[in-house]
């Protein structure tokens, strides 16, 4: 039986692909499979790449791209509104703003139109820059100062909190230098006792010591041609560091019990969350590799220094969470949001990410309540409120009492006038101190019963 022949893409109205240049500039038009229908001239332009007729928009926009946000939200038929790497090859650190807006009749989906813009990209709104999202500009100048720096083989220290990113921005600075082809290695600096640690660097031959019964590459050999990220490197030992001097200074490494130097190809990241020239000047590192490590120092923003990216970091945890979890979030109390931004985060976002992974397994319901954070967290920020409102001058609702209406409202199954009695208060003062915290009612099934 013969194969059917397949049908070229119909070429697109010359009318209408005018009337969306002269009106939207830079867009294409999807249709419902989202393929791409019709390109502008300016979109084309713009894209610096091949616009097939008939292609997958995610194909043209995001290749390879490990984020995904517009092919995710375009693919769950959810409008969006993102920044992603611009698609040509040579456009490394460039961004691509992209608006997605649905079309449709009848409640018909029939396709998509996505906005494209260059200028607004790093300026503008959320983005989602390899694995890290924010909206601050304290980070969006991170973003482009990495951007700028990937393409040369300088060595960087990072320098930030714990938590900040470091990894993500190291991973990142790989991803956009002319090694992102070749292997990224990371280690530990601090998690390594000093004999184990300059094995794990630098290899060793067989017969080093008791146990090495063959030749082991290290981290400098498995990172040849690619990038080496030393993490906590302000932690290492003294003894090592005149090691690791000698290998940036010769481009070679001696593997332990060798005789015979391996040349290396290395890009060399390095972290820590400690001041190195402190560090010279106590005595614990040395000056020369200090210069050597620190030849573009990039510093990460603490969570604290940037606190617009509280909602939308926690916005962005509950979407990547809810479809593998037991609980679903759909909505976040004002009264959470509210204590999460006042909060100091010394773990910074790998602690925000802690406390709303605790929520998800002790909580329940489609609202994230003051009563489902850490207990901890609601103490210290009680503690930080004095314990008291001025009435002149009103301080934040106290999530201390949010916590033990939520508790009341779930020991009773969501019924206010339990809840009340349990409370000692009157049902009409449980009502104005929910409506006043901002607690929604409780999804147990019985939240509007008296």
């Amino acid at each position: 039986m013969r194969a059917l022949p397949r049908l070229a893409p119909k070429p697109p109205d010359p009318l209408l692909g005018a009337a969306l240049s002269a009106s939207l500039g830079a867009a294409l038009l999807l249709d419902a499979e989202l393929k791409i229908a019709l390109a502008t001239d300016e979109a084309r332009a713009l894209l610096g790449v091949e616009v097939k007729l008939g292609a997958l928009a995610a194909k043209v926009l995001c290749g390879r791209s490990p984020e995904r946000p517009v092919a995710e939200a375009l693919a769950k038929g959810q409008p969006v509104e993102a920044v992603i790497e611009h698609p040509a090859d040579g456009a490394a650190g460039r961004l691509l703003k992209v608006r997605a807006i649905p079309l449709g009749q009848d409640g018909r989906r029939l396709g998509w139109i996505l906005l494209l813009d260059a200028a607004a990209a790093a300026s503008v709104g959320p983005v989602c820059f390899h694995g890290m999202w924010s909206q601050s500009p304290k980070m969006k100048d991170v973003f482009r100062i990495i951007e700028r720096v990937a393409g040369d083989d300088a060595s960087v220290l990072l320098r930030g909190e714990t938590g900040t990113g470091k990894e993500l921005a190291a991973r990142a600075l790989h991803a956009l230098s002319r090694r992102a082809s070749g292997p990224f290695q990371a280690i530990n600096c601090a998690a390594l006792p000093a004999t184990l640690l300059e094995s794990e660097l630098f290899g060793h031959v067989r017969g080093a010591f008791t146990g090495a019964v063959s030749d082991a590459k290290g981290h400098f050999q498995l990172a040849d041609g690619g990038t080496l990220f030393l993490d906590e490197v302000g932690e290492m030992p003294p003894e090592l560091q005149a090691k690791l001097l000698r290998v940036l200074e010769t481009r070679s490494v001696l593997p332990v019990g060798g005789r015979k130097p391996i040349a290396v190809d290395v890009r060399i990241v390095s972290a820590t969350h400690r001041a190195l020239r402190q560090e010279v000047e106590a005595g614990r590192f040395r000056a020369d590799l200090m210069y050597r490590l620190r030849v573009i120092p990039i510093f990460l923003p603490a969570l604290r220094e940037r606190r617009e990216d509280i909602a939308l970091l926690t916005q962005q945890f509950i979407e990547s969470t809810n479809p593998t979890a037991r609980r679903r979030i759909e909505r976040v109390a004002p009264s959470v949001l509210s204590l999460l931004e006042r909060q100091g985060w010394p773990g910074n976002v790998r602690e925000l990410r802690n406390v709303l992974a605790y929520a998800y397994a002790v909580g329940d319901g489609p609202i994230l309540q003051p009563g489902d954070l850490p207990p901890e967290l609601l103490d210290a920020a009680l503690a930080a409120s004095g314990g008291s409102t001025n009435s002149e001058a009103p301080e934040p609702p106290l999530p201390a009492e949010a916590r033990r209406l939520v508790d009341a409202l779930r020991r009773t199954g969501g019924n206010k006038k339990k809840a009340a009695n349990l409370l000692g208060m009157s049902r009409v003062t449980l009502w104005r101190r929910m409506q006043e915290l901002g607690i929604e009612d409780h999804p147990a099934g019985a939240a509007g019963k008296s």
